[in-house]
C-alpha cells in the first residue's frame, strides 16, 4: 500500500538552513514531497507554479517577512486555499494574533 503522505507536497520557507534541514528530515521520513526556499519572493513563485498542499513558514525573515508572505498567499485567489502554518520562535499572544490576522491557519 502506497504511503498517503507521498501524495502531498509541502513548501518549507525559512532563512535558517538548520531549521529547514530539521523539518526536511522529519517530513521526508514520513514520505512527503518537499520544496524549500529561504525567501518570501521565491516562496511566492513556488506557490504560483507548484501549488503545494501546505506551506510551513517562518515569520522572521529578511526582505519579506513571513507575515507579509502569508498575506500575499492568502490574497491570491488561485492559491489562497493552501493552508499556512507558521513556525516561529515568537510566542507572544500579539504575534499569534498577527499570524491569524494575516491569514495563517495555525
Amino acid at each position: 500500500m502506497e504511503n498517503l503522505a507521498s501524495q502531498y507536497t509541502v513548501l518549507v520557507v525559512d532563512d535558517v538552513p538548520t531549521n529547514v534541514m530539521l523539518v526536511q528530515a522529519i517530513l521526508k521520513k514520513e514520505g512527503y514531497t518537499l520544496l524549500t526556499t529561504d525567501s518570501g519572493a521565491k516562496a511566492l513563485r513556488i506557490a504560483q507554479e507548484r501549488h503545494p498542499n501546505l506551506i510551513l513558514l517562518d515569520i522572521m525573515m529578511p526582505e519579506m517577512d513571513g507575515l507579509e508572505l502569508c498575506s500575499k498567499v492568502k490574497s491570491e485567489i488561485s492559491y489562497s486555499h493552501i493552508p499556512v502554518i507558521l513556525l516561529t520562535a515568537k510566542t507572544t499572544l500579539e504575534s499569534k494574533v498577527e499570524g491569524l490576522e494575516c491569514g495563517a491557519d495555525v
